[in-house]
């Protein structure tokens, strides 16, 4: 272990690696932390405050929304383009061949696409959220050059962090939207600690030694289903080639636990967000009907057991949703014919396919369930420990998990490659 990190440091390629995504999470900190004008930061706590689904994005967004930064959509809107252009994907079969079939050159066009319809995206979600804060009396009534200007700085807040998160992409040391999201949930954590000991009395040991079995515990299982497997083994069939046999060897397909990742969370705050989202603009129309639904968005998040249902309902259907979208039993089973790859005691054809989908759908239903648990883990906190400066975010604890263990695997193969240049 030290020699690694010893050969991270000294190797001039990797320390400069190291020393660029460092430098750009120190422009995303400083762009983070510039609020805009005329922010009232006492109704805007409040709002934060009495509405879950704020927290949530919060995360998205690497904690410039609660700061109502230049940059306060943060990535949201990419990532959200991002999973339209793969939903598209289903639909449209040029695209379907463009992000699976054309290598890199297609992966880039496709996220060049993304990239265009995060602009459109960042239009409404900005403008919404402005209509928002200031019937909320968080921000000042503007007028609408003041509302247009806004709406552009927020748009070109959110290309900037696509930007940047490409330069970290090319260093080769894991996702750069992951590892920006990644630093605003861990720069939020000095805060969150120095709150909750803030709150500390010694009456509070129970519940607060009770918080830090429940917090290891999770961080177990997120490591533990981030990294659990389902792998059926594949045999190639011989085949010879002039005076060559090549094949007869076995291999594995892997299937993972939690094939979906965060998006199926991601999905679930849209979907919740929306109606909200809706009143906002009906209410440029009709005040009356837009704060109608607003109301009603509000309440219905207030209530955390309806809330915390609706949350779960749809993080397990999501989750069932995506693995479809991403993973497909029949384009699997063809390339592995094509290959001459077979699983053993299956036919090749529709009987593979067939078994693939069973297996998939029962390893997705463990999967389901832990994303569901961990969406409404902060409310399950709450209830357990009986109050509010001790929440465990089980969204930002995947997103920390997986991107940690993502980048660190990515750093272990480049270490790996110099070693053997190395030697």
């Amino acid at each position: 272990m030290n020699s690694r990190l010893s050969l991270l440091l000294k190797d001039k390629d990797l320390r400069n690696k190291v020393l660029v995504i460092a430098l750009i999470f120190a422009v995303f900190r400083a762009l983070a932390s510039i609020p805009i004008p005329g922010v009232n930061a006492q109704a805007l706590s409040a709002l934060f405050s009495s509405n879950q689904l704020f927290g949530l994005l919060n995360i998205f967004s690497g904690g410039s929304l609660a700061n109502l930064s230049i940059i306060m959509l943060g990535l949201g809107p990419y990532i959200t383009a991002t999973i339209i252009m793969q939903l598209l994907t289903m639909i449209f079969p040029n695209l379907k061949t463009m992000y699976y079939e054309e290598g890199s050159a297609g992966r880039a066009k496709f996220n060049r696409y993304s990239k265009y319809l995060t602009i459109p995206l960042a239009a409404l979600q900005g403008f919404g959220f402005l209509k928002l804060l200031t019937q909320q009396g968080v921000l000042p009534q503007i007028s609408l050059s003041g509302a247009v200007v806004s709406v552009f700085t927020i748009i070109a807040g959110s290309m900037v962090l696509v930007w940047l998160g490409d330069i970290v992409s090319e260093q080769k040391m894991g996702n750069g939207v992951s590892l920006l999201i990644f630093a605003g949930i861990v720069a939020g954590l000095p805060g969150s600690i120095y709150n909750a000991l803030q709150a500390y009395t010694p009456s509070d040991f129970m519940p607060y030694a009770a918080f830090v079995i429940l917090a290891l515990v999770v961080v177990a299982a997120v490591v533990i289903v981030n990294e659990a497997e389902r792998r059926l083994t594949v045999s190639y069939a011989k085949q010879v080639r002039g005076n060559r046999i090549y094949g007869g060897v076995s291999s594995y397909l892997p299937i993972r636990v939690n094939q979906a990742g965060v998006i199926p969370i991601i999905f679930a705050i849209s979907v919740l967000l929306f109606p909200q989202f809706l009143g906002q603009m009906i209410s440029a129309f009709s005040l009356n009907w837009g704060s109608a639904i607003t109301n009603w968005v509000t309440n219905f998040t207030n209530n955390q057991l309806w809330y915390g249902i609706a949350y779960f309902l749809l993080v397990f259907i999501f989750t069932y949703f995506y693995t479809a979208v991403t993973f497909d039993p029949a384009e699997i089973s063809k390339s592995l014919q094509r290959s001459g790859g077979f699983l053993p005691g299956i036919r090749p054809g529709e009987p593979t396919t067939q078994y693939l989908s069973k297996v998939v759908s029962r390893v997705t239903l463990f999967g389901a369930l832990f994303l569901g648990a961990i969406a409404v883990l902060p409310i399950v906190t709450q209830v357990a420990t009986g109050t509010k400066t001790l929440t465990i975010g089980g969204t930002a604890l995947l997103i920390v998990v997986a991107v940690a263990l993502d980048t660190a695997k990515q750093i272990d193969s480049q270490l790996t490659l110099r070693e053997y240049e190395r030697s």
